[in-house]
């Protein structure tokens, strides 16, 4: 558990996936250059950007996806966030937000990165920064009930083809 093993995790998912659209084969090219160049970049503490760990959590039949309506950024979006030290990798980061976050506890997450997203951010640090999302598809077990942890302003399951106006979410 550290910031190697994080950039090893990240590094080998990235180089893993294979994106079929070309904006996201650029940005992983993008991401895996900047891994290639900064070394604690899966850590909160890289001030320049950092690599995020984020969870879409899908109902168990698929129907329908949870999101979060973030604080800070003000719109409906993924569960996840900062990679920790204590993380093995990327994915145990991605499983343990999705749980802290939804109250959830067995979610099953899928292998493979399910995609990646980057997003200009004030996070935590007080300073502009980027994150590099990570994405995860994790499923939620039948029955699940989703409990608002203090990082979020309101948690719910939307229907998949009844997503809010604002979302940012990536589905497939």
């Amino acid at each position: 558990m550290s910031a190697e093993s994080l950039h090893a995790s990240a590094t080998e998912l990235l180089t893993e996936w294979g994106p079929a659209d070309p904006a996201e084969r650029s940005l992983r090219e993008a991401m895996l250059a900047f891994l290639g160049s900064a070394p604690g970049g899966c850590l909160r503490s890289h001030a320049p950007g950092h690599v995020t760990a984020s969870a879409v959590v899908w109902s168990h039949d698929g129907r329908e996806v949870l999101l979060t309506l973030h604080p800070r950024v003000g719109r409906w979006i993924q569960l996840g966030g900062h990679c920790e030290e204590r993380d093995d990798t990327v994915a145990a980061a991605a499983l343990r937000e999705a749980v802290e976050e939804s109250g959830i506890p067995d979610l099953t997450l899928e292998p493979g990165l399910y995609g990646a997203q980057a997003h200009p951010i004030t996070c935590s640090l007080g300073q502009p920064t980027r994150h590099l999302d990570l994405l995860f598809r994790i499923t939620a077990p039948p029955g699940a009930v989703p409990v608002r942890s203090s990082e979020s302003t309101d948690l719910r399951w939307w229907a998949v083809d009844a997503l809010p106006p604002d979302a940012d979410v990536l589905l497939r």
